[in-house]
């Protein structure tokens, strides 16, 4: 191979690779803008949104001329759907739980045994309440002693204006409403001042989105 022909050979192989670098380049710039055209995809959140609804017809109970206090079943056609005077039971807070000490107080396991109050205390008191409410059934058995903030929510284990003598026993639906505000708290969803607001604003509510 002469010399004018050997520096044509080297002349061409150096364009078809600088043709191939070129066109790699152009196929990686062609990726990188179909990657960015994609949208961005959404957090989602995992926690259920809690939204107002309209109440059913309310019914007021304990109308006696006696009665101090007087409990609201806001469904009718739920026997579990109580709320009590926000007068005589507004919810009272415990102020040794705070946002700071959460995990020291009501996300540890055990906790709220440790603050509940003798079952004398709150049998003696239900006693009363019953009586103030202007409750026609007086047995005792048909009612609990209800923390209207609960204490895994932080709520005061024994003033009276934070207990009420909520009419059914339990298991029921209140509790299912906080243990879900409980978890929200205890997973960072919700801070402890929201879920003391839901649970006192009206309870039913939340267990209407939750059940």
């Amino acid at each position: 191979m002469d010399k004018q022909s050997s520096t044509l050979y080297t002349v061409f192989r150096y364009v078809t690779i600088g043709m191939g670098i070129i066109g790699i380049g152009f196929l990686l710039l062609a990726f990188l803008y179909l990657y960015h055209q994609q949208p961005t995809p959404q957090k989602i959140s995992i926690a259920p949104t809690i939204t107002v609804t309209a109440s059913p017809s309310a019914v007021v109970l304990g109308s006696s001329n006696s009665a101090k206090c007087h409990a609201v079943q806001v469904d009718v056609s739920d026997p579990q759907a109580f709320l009590p005077d926000p007068n005589c039971t507004p919810g009272v807070i415990d102020p040794n739980v705070t946002q700071a000490n959460l995990f020291t107080t009501i996300c540890h396991s055990g906790y709220t045994q440790t603050v509940r109050p003798s079952v004398s205390y709150t049998n003696n008191l239900k006693r009363q309440q019953i009586a103030d409410y202007g409750y026609q059934d007086a047995n005792m058995k048909n009612y609990e002693e209800d923390h209207f903030i609960s204490l895994e929510l932080g709520g005061s284990p024994s003033d009276p204006k934070n207990l009420w003598p909520e009419p059914h026993p339990s298991f029921n639906e209140k509790d299912k409403v906080e243990n879900y505000l409980h978890s929200q708290i205890c997973a960072k969803v919700m801070t402890l001042e929201e879920a003391q607001a839901e649970i006192t604003k009206n309870w039913y509510e939340i267990y209407l989105q939750i059940k």
